[in-house]
């Protein structure tokens, strides 16, 4: 184990994927996260010592050059959703991002691999797109040889997409879809680690990688299929552009007077994300530039929705007690 990668953001959704993926290599990996002792769960992926969580703001030069003192190759995984608060988008989406990649360069690291998102875009309506490529633009300008992977919407056992809407068909009768026509590219978050893995040890060319599923599909279609998945009819509703937004600029009204106690389901940045596909561009560098075959929502989706069934785990026998009775 004498190589070393240190993974900024490396607990969380696509991070430890990342991590566990690093270990199997054989690297030594450095966890940098803002709370160490929440993130325990990363120390397993290796033997003793080999996955380490430790302490670091990305909004402390100091901070980041620690952590990544004697590191052979480095990963940012750090994204928010976050308008405001210190941790906003611009602190950590375009400063952060910078600021790793200018400190990377500085002390002569190897491999430097950027995780933005599709959609990244200086003429973006969207202020997260406008700060993921400011983010881009920062890491070009210190350090033009890292690898950025730009993926779909991520699913994966811990994600906030398949998860969130299946938890809330198993309480509301109605799923409402602001951007029901908008296309996605689900892609798997393991072969997004193993895209990023194979980055941080040198095994693809510099440059922008776009990272999508096999399938295309409307949110809506994304929701009919969840639905296939967890055995429950519900109804669909599409919700106007022009409507999302005003709900939204009333749930941030909410936040606000609620000091953040009330957290808003949708943001007006978020229903801006919506009018625009998020799929692989044409032309784009893809998954089969790493030589992986990405693999399908259908494939992954009931290995973790299955607690969303009706009768859970054993959903399955009661399908066959059903077919045995007909």
């Amino acid at each position: 184990m004498s190589k070393l990668v240190t993974i900024y953001g490396g607990s969380g959704f696509v991070g430890r994927y990342i991590a566990r993926r690093m270990a199997s290599a054989g690297w030594r990996v450095r966890v940098a996260v803002r709370r160490p002792n929440e993130a325990m769960h990363v120390k397993p992926y290796g033997v003793p010592g080999q996955v380490e969580p430790v302490f670091c703001n990305i909004r402390d030069d100091a901070s980041v050059r620690a952590v990544m003192l004697g590191a052979d190759a480095v990963v940012n995984c750090v994204g928010t959703f976050d308008r405001g608060g210190r941790n906003n988008f611009h602190a950590v989406q375009d400063e952060g991002a910078t600021r790793i990649a200018r400190i990377a360069a500085e002390q002569g690291v190897a491999q430097l691999v950027h995780l933005s998102a599709i959609g990244a875009s200086a003429n973006s309506a969207s202020i997260y797109a406008r700060t993921k490529a400011a983010g881009e633009a920062g890491i070009a300008a210190h350090f033009p040889q890292a690898v950025i992977l730009r993926p779909s919407v991520i699913f994966g056992a811990e994600d906030q997409f398949f998860n969130r809407f299946a938890g809330m068909a198993r309480l509301s009768p109605v799923i409402p879809v602001v951007g029901s026509d908008t296309r996605f590219q689900p892609v798997n978050v393991d072969d997004v680690a193993h895209a990023a893995a194979k980055a941080a040890m040198g095994a693809v060319e510099p440059g922008i990688y776009e990272l999508g599923g096999p399938e295309v599909a409307t949110f809506r279609e994304l929701m009919k299929m969840m639905l296939g998945v967890i055995r429950r009819r519900r109804l669909i509703v599409g919700i106007p552009f022009g409507i999302a937004s005003v709900m939204a600029a009333v749930m941030e009204f909410v936040e606000t007077i609620t000091l953040g106690l009330v957290p808003p389901q949708i943001t007006r940045d978020q229903v801006r994300s919506l009018r625009v596909d998020n799929v692989v561009s044409v032309g784009a560098r893809t998954f089969a530039d790493f030589g992986i075959e990405p693999v399908a929502p259908e494939a992954v989706l009931p290995d973790y929705l299955w607690r969303f069934r009706p009768s859970g785990q054993y959903e399955a026998i009661h399908e066959s007690a059903s077919n045995l009775k007909a």
